[in-house]
C-alpha cells in the first residue's frame, strides 16, 4: 500500500503565499500523476491542479495565474506553491496521487488533508 503525508497548511493572510508539500512512501513502484484537491466547508472537492509524470500541467481557472503544482519523483512528492491568496481559497487541501504496481495494475490514493485558512 501506498500512504501519503501532507505538510505546509495554515494560517495566513490574504495576499500571502503558502508552500503544500505531500510525500509517498509504502510500497511504491511509480507514480503518474499527482493532484492537489481543496474541499471547503459545505462544499464538494475539486480538483486545483494536476501534474503527469512528465510535468505536464492542469489548473482550475480559479487558481490559474497564483498557484503553481510541481513534482519531485526521486522523493515521491508533491508540492503546490500558492501566491497571492485569498480567502476564498480557505479549505481543506488533500494530495491524491495515481500509483501502478508490477502488475500495471492501478490505483488512487489520497492524503487526510491539510487546512489552509486565509483571513481577509
Amino acid at each position: 500500500q501506498v500512504q501519503l503525508v501532507e505538510s505546509g497548511g495554515g494560517l495566513v493572510q490574504a495576499g500571502g503565499s503558502l508552500r503544500l508539500s505531500c510525500a509517498a512512501s509504502g510500497d511504491i513502484f511509480l507514480i503518474s500523476t499527482m493532484a492537489w484537491y481543496r474541499q471547503a466547508s459545505g462544499k464538494q472537492r475539486d480538483l486545483v491542479a494536476s501534474i503527469t509524470r512528465g510535468g505536464s500541467t492542469n489548473y482550475a481557472n480559479s487558481v490559474k495565474g497564483r498557484f503553481t503544482i510541481s513534482r519531485d519523483n526521486a522523493k515521491n512528492t508533491v508540492y503546490l506553491q500558492m501566491n497571492s491568496l485569498k480567502p476564498e481559497d480557505t479549505a481543506v487541501y488533500y494530495c491524491n496521487m495515481d500509483h501502478f504496481g508490477p502488475s500495471h495494475s492501478g490505483s488512487s490514493y489520497w492524503g487526510k488533508g491539510t487546512l489552509v485558512t486565509v483571513s481577509s
